[in-house]
């Protein structure tokens, strides 16, 4: 993901539709910091779905496939509560997994802070008249997926990067983001739709 402010075309579906999620994303140094304890194992788990460093992201809320005429409602509200909120200061921290096979890295610092900010983005998708499935939130950074054949990868480099602690960086951007998920064979690739940068004090 990027940090660009101009809205940009969403990967759309023949039936008209985009897969939409709003999230935070880390600054390409604190990404950097933790590809580099992961160089190791890119090189032993060749076989793992290693998402793309420009993707890593924080999902606030999961809003699944919309009718494309309805992400221009979710903007002003998702602007202006940019504009009301200050940036959090997060870190990358330790690592775990999802049901054996999706790896992650943990999120530290003002976790209660970035708890109350999702309740307010999704509070406002809610005032659109969006629904979507408001499951807890369980901050993390997706790294990669083992396959199916392979049920141990994900456990083992979980458990090399639970002392990992990177350095601590403010989210400065709201993301609304698109993805191809679904969309053909290739891997997953997400688009900023539109971001906004975080502007007040509370």
């Amino acid at each position: 993901m990027n940090d660009q402010i101009q809205p940009a075309a969403a990967p759309t579906s023949a039936s008209g539709t985009v897969r939409v999620f709003i999230a935070l994303a880390p600054p390409d140094d604190a990404k950097e910091e933790l590809a580099r304890e992961l160089r190791p194992a890119y090189r032993a788990y060749p076989g793992m779905r290693w998402n793309r460093i420009e993707d890593w992201h924080i999902t606030l809320a999961f809003l699944g496939e919309l009718p494309v005429a309805a992400v221009p409602l979710l903007q002003p509200p998702l602007a202006a509560l940019a504009a009301a909120h200050r940036p959090l200061e997060l870190a990358l921290h330790g690592s775990g997994h999802f049901d054996h096979r999706v790896l992650w890295s943990g999120i530290g610092g003002e976790v209660h802070g970035l708890h109350l900010l999702t309740a307010r983005v999704r509070a406002a998708v809610k005032g659109c008249g969006i629904a979507f499935e408001d499951r807890p939130l369980r901050p993390h950074l997706t790294l990669a997926r083992s396959r199916r054949s392979d049920p141990s990868s994900a456990v083992e480099i979980a458990g090399t990067l639970t002392g990992f602690s990177g350095r601590t960086w403010q989210a400065r951007r709201l993301h609304l983001v698109g993805s191809n998920i679904g969309r053909g064979p290739g891997p997953i690739h997400y688009r900023d739709i539109r971001s906004w940068e975080f502007i007040g004090r509370d």
